[in-house]
């Protein structure tokens, strides 16, 4: 895949993360598996790993550029974050050695179960709550041990976490577009770990390999942001509006799509 095709590609990147939470990572993995499938039963492994970065940095950037009195939703979580972080390089590390097949089809499980979950029980589609920037804190259905498991699933498929934490904050009352939000602060903490194992080994993968650092696309990487961050920013500085319900079911669509490619790819 072309360095241009992928800058456009960042394009899509940079709305999931402002639109949906993602970081990128349900776009990063699909498409990484494409261009490293030369690797073999080495591309997921690599997509995951690459995923890691391009979420980091896009959280980050999406993070900034939200409005403070969203944040603050997150003060007090500490430990969450100290979990999330954890399970981050625990799930990074499994994944540096997980067999092809298990990343492969475990991400397309994940997903399809997440799906389901969405789709039969009540509080997604529509808010628990008032479905508003009014609505209750995040952490008002979930406690802060939920991090550890979250991290760990989230980094060992590459995809940030926000497909767990973005229905349970809308099962908490939140609008989509507070939800999502406040996923990409919580995508950091799981990125920056998952990130650090990933540089740091290349979890069995020949040497012969080009283009890794680590088991990370460092050039498809650089491309994708390229193409995400000048539209994360602009979104961010002026969101569009969306109806709540349509926000959530473009969100199931995207989830669809994305475990759709990685089976179409296998």
């Amino acid at each position: 895949m072309s360095v241009v095709l992928l800058l456009v590609v960042g394009l899509a990147v940079g709305v999931t993360t402002v639109l949906f939470g993602f970081g990128g990572g349900f776009v990063t993995v699909p498409v990484i598996a494409v261009v490293d499938i030369a690797l073999g039963g080495d591309a997921l492994r690599v997509a995951t790993a690459t995923s890691a970065l391009v979420m980091l940095v896009n959280a980050v950037v999406a993070t900034t550029a939200t409005r403070r009195d969203v944040l603050a939703r997150l003060r007090g979580r500490r430990a969450l974050f100290v979990l999330l972080g954890v399970g981050g390089a625990i799930g990074a590390l499994g994944a540096r050695f997980a067999p092809d097949l298990l990343l492969r089809w475990g991400f397309v499980a994940y997903v399809g179960v997440t799906v389901l979950d969405l789709l039969l029980r009540p509080g997604f589609v529509r808010a628990a709550g008032a479905g508003t920037e009014r609505g209750t804190s995040p952490g008002g259905a979930w406690g802060d041990w939920v991090g550890g498991p979250i991290g760990t699933i989230a980094a060992f498929f590459g995809v940030g976490g926000s497909v767990m934490t973005v229905p349970m904050m809308r099962r908490s009352g939140l609008s989509m577009t507070v939800a999502t939000s406040l996923a990409n602060p919580l995508t950091v903490a799981i990125a920056a770990p998952a990130l650090a194992v990933s540089l740091l080994s290349r979890g069995g993968m020949a040497s012969s390999s080009a283009g890794l650092v680590g088991s990370v696309d460092v050039v498809s990487a650089l491309a994708l942001m390229v193409g995400a961050i000048p539209v994360i920013v602009v979104l961010r500085r002026n969101p569009p509006r969306i109806p709540d319900a349509l926000h959530a079911w473009t969100y199931i669509a995207l989830l669809v799509a994305a475990a759709t490619t990685v089976a179409i790819t296998g």
